[in-house]
């Protein structure tokens, strides 16, 4: 090589050396600066980026530090390259100047590292970021303006950066809630399980743990039976897996949802099968060995699992709030793929919310799939909490499947759920849609089993003792037997509802055999109405149709009803003497009232009342037993303690604001006609009746003076009354002028003692009653002559 080309290679070499060492010392110089660098001098210049980022006051109070570590994980020479972690003491985020605390969030310390290579390709990989003792404040005013929202700068170019974060972990997060618009405060704590938790175990601790909360509410018998319905009715559906949430998603009822819902729907494992048999794995899981994220709370071999906790107490409104569950990890939440699980276990006041299952979509809440537990003192109090308007009942606890769309119009489906109100069973399907112009409430509900008393609270005739259990204050004024408690007209308004409820079997008292119950119930703006309104009894029916204008104030009624061949025999089957008999009762009624309550409604009340019987057997123990007190003791004083046989009675009365006047209110017996006169007050419960023992033939009778029962409807008095009976001594004499029974006296002259008032009586009460317009106070037409509508009682009633 010629000395020229030695001296260009030397120099192209020794310049090659030198611009290699020139990059060495360069990147030498540069970790040196970055691993020496003081970084807190750089707070102030983060502090204004961020606080301009997110227009809120933001600070890094403590170290802010850079320091170099080897990846843990890595292999080769991959292993080799640094990775810079960056950790940050004592953070705050500013609040707004409106809310009542200066911080919207303080952290003690954030920690993470970020992979070098993948920068090459401009993205931010971050492996982890650990959190520690975040707290956040949360707070919204009664015109909806919030703390949450943040105000970022609009900027229409993509970055051309992408953040691939693979976890968050924390330890001891607090987050405080006051909103002002709902009446809600509470304080919550969230951390991390100590392993992940599935699905299926959550639904099986979930399981016990509401059983002991249906004791608190039902007793241990009523919770023994809840469980036993649970398992019948789990068995009887099989799991409710994949196809009945794919189903559901899918269907015409519940609407369209989106793919990622439905299979996330589908995947969702909350019935009683998934409990006591785990849950079904993931066919979709694509996750592959040693992949399965559990830290983040995706999945554990296919399945969702849980992995943090958390815990909350408050109020809401003025019941206290108290409760714990858990959740997915926060990672998860990005993932539409795959159904995210949550678990609550919550008491709200006297009502318990309790619901395992998983949440499709949660970045954009499009699918719910869950099992819900609830228990409380009356399902009433639900509609604090839900908005929607629903009866007073007993203490309740119900277990069933909840499946919802939460996108588009949202819609709520409580699937083939199964519980116990009172002592009576209660099954069925309801779907609530959240549609315009009100929401709507559809269903079908089935009791196998109804206990008669568990009905009272729909009209608040139960005990003092059961009002004061549910939840409600008003009290009953001394010496009123009519409920006074009102109906929640207001909530009538908030929702439309269209749902049947059967009761198979009814459970009262051997006296007064209910068979079954049927009820059609309609809700649209405010309008109440029942038709029908079917109950068997006694070989027989009582229908009707009650229409209740919650729109007006006060409510206004109709009420329609039709008796049909009961059954003597049937109707007091303990009685001997009623065994044989053929008879039956048959009743027409209808009246119209205005009011807020029952005691307000028979206050107000106009119209007809018709009754007719045939052919029974009457005695002191019949009417003790049957409850009727007041006529016990009339018939003792009357007849004695014997039996005596009905040959028919009739009752045809007339409402007039309230007061109730008999047309005809007559006992035909083998021995006396029977009449009765006077008036019944409702609005004061006052009673004003006169009863009239007519002997026929020559029979002896224990008492031949008229009675006169009066008092009030709490403490009825029975009696002879002299000084009355002296002041309606032409009225007695005049009778046949004034009552329209009068004309039946003479029939019963002892030569015509073989003849019976009993068609004479069919015969003027064939026409159904009538009722004016509620509102109306003047009397029906016809009053003081027979009805004058179109429809009729049967001709003979033992027709």
């Amino acid at each position: 090589m010629t000395t020229p080309v030695r001296r260009i290679v030397h120099a192209s070499t020794r310049t090659v050396a030198y611009a290699l060492a020139g990059l060495v010392l360069l990147v030498a110089m540069v970790v040196i600066v970055f691993v020496t660098f003081d970084w807190n001098r750089a707070r102030p210049w983060v502090d204004d980026k961020v606080s301009a980022a997110i227009s809120r006051p933001f600070a890094i109070h403590g170290d802010l530090r850079l320091d170099w570590r080897r990846p843990v994980g890595e292999t080769g020479w991959r292993a080799w390259i640094p990775w810079p972690r960056f950790s940050a003491k004592q953070i705050t985020i500013g609040n707004p100047d409106w809310a009542a605390h200066p911080q919207f969030a303080t952290l003690d310390e954030i920690d993470f590292e970020v992979e070098v290579l993948p920068l090459l390709a401009r993205r931010i990989v971050v492996p982890t970021i650990d959190l520690v003792a975040p707290a956040i404040d949360l707070e919204r005013q009664e015109d909806g303006t919030n703390n949450w929202t943040f105000r970022l700068p609009s900027d229409s170019t993509p970055s051309e950066w992408k953040l691939d974060l693979h976890d968050i972990a924390f330890a001891r997060a607090t987050i405080a809630l006051a909103d002002a618009q709902h009446a809600l405060k509470l304080d919550a704590s969230v951390d991390t399980l100590g392993q992940p938790v599935p699905i299926g175990e959550a639904i099986r601790e979930q399981s016990q743990a509401s059983h002991a909360h249906s004791a608190e509410v039902l007793g241990a018998k009523g919770a023994a039976k809840l469980a036993d319905q649970a398992s019948a009715a789990s068995a009887a559906e099989g799991p409710l897996g994949a196809s009945s949430a794919q189903a559901v998603a899918s269907s015409a009822e519940v609407g369209t949802a989106s793919a990622a819902a439905a299979s996330s729907a589908a995947a969702a494992q909350s019935s009683d099968a998934t409990a006591a048999k785990g849950p079904m794995p993931d066919s979709a899981a694509d996750a592959g060995p040693g992949e399965t994220h559990e830290r983040s709370g995706q999945r554990r071999n296919g399945e969702p699992v849980y992995a943090l906790a958390w815990t909350v107490r408050g109020t809401y409104k003025k019941d206290a709030v108290h409760g714990e569950g858990k959740l997915g990890g926060i990672l998860a939440l990005q993932d539409a793929r795959r159904p995210y699980p949550i678990a609550v276990d919550l008491a709200i006041g006297d009502t318990r919310i309790a619901l395992v299952g998983t949440l499709s979509d949660p970045a954009h809440l499009a699918a719910l799939d869950l099992r819900l537990w609830l228990q409380g003192r009356s399902i009433a109090r639900l509609y604090d909490i839900t908005g929607v308007a629903l009866p007073e009942t007993p203490p309740y606890a119900t277990d069933g499947h909840l499946i919802a769309r939460l996108q588009g119009e949202p819609l709520f489906r409580y699937e083939d759920f199964t519980g116990r109100i009172g002592g009576s069973d209660i099954n069925g399907t309801l779907v609530y849609r959240h549609q315009s112009p009100r929401p709507m409430l559809t269903g079908t509900l089935v009791s196998n089993l109804l206990q008669f008393s568990d009905l009272g609270p729909l009209v608040g005739a139960d005990s003092r003792a059961s009002r004061l259990q549910r939840g409600d204050t008003t009290s009953q004024p001394v010496g009123k037997v009519l409920p006074v408690e009102a109906f929640h007209t207001d909530r009538w308004k908030t929702l439309d509802a269209d749902v049947r409820f059967t009761g198979r079997r009814i459970i009262r008292s051997a006296a007064l055999p209910i068979n079954d119950l049927y009820a059609h119930l309609l809700l649209d703006d405010g309008v109440l109405t029942l038709d029908p309104l079917r109950f068997g009894v006694a070989g027989g029916s009582i229908a009707g149709t009650l229409h209740l204008d919650g729109s007006a104030d006060p409510l206004a009624g109709r009420f329609a009803i039709e008796a049909r061949h009961l059954r003597l025999k049937q109707l007091f089957p303990t009685f001997e003497p009623m065994k044989t008999s053929l008879g039956e009762v048959n009743g027409d009624a209808a009246l119209s009232a205005t009011g807020n309550s029952p005691a307000r409604l028979a206050a107000t009340s106009n119209g007809e009342v018709k009754v007719l019987v045939n052919d029974g057997q009457i005695s002191n123990t019949l009417l003790e037993a049957a409850g009727l007190n007041v006529a016990n003791v009339v018939y003792d004083k009357v007849f004695g303690d014997k039996t005596t046989h009905i040959q028919c009675a009739a009752a045809d009365l007339v409402f007039t604001n309230g007061t109730v006047d008999p047309r005809v209110f007559a006992l035909d017996t083998d021995d006396a006609l029977i009449n009765v006169d006077g008036k019944v007050d409702l609005r004061d419960e006052v009673l004003d009746l006169t009863i009239h023992p007519h002997t026929k033939g020559f029979r002896v009778f224990s008492l031949r003076s008229p009675l006169y029962v009066g008092g009030t409807f709490a403490k009825p008095k029975v009696g002879v009354d002299i000084p009355m009976l002296a002041l309606r001594g032409g009225a007695v004499v005049g009778l046949a002028l004034l009552n329209p029974f009068a004309a039946l006296i003479p029939l019963l002259a002892p030569s015509n003692v073989g003849d019976s008032p009993c068609a004479q009586m069919f015969a003027r009460m064939r026409t159904a009653p009538s009722a004016p317009p509620p509102g109306v106070t003047e009397p029906p037409p016809g009053k003081g002559k027979a009805g004058n509508a179109s429809a009729a009682l049967p001709r003979a009633a033992g027709r």
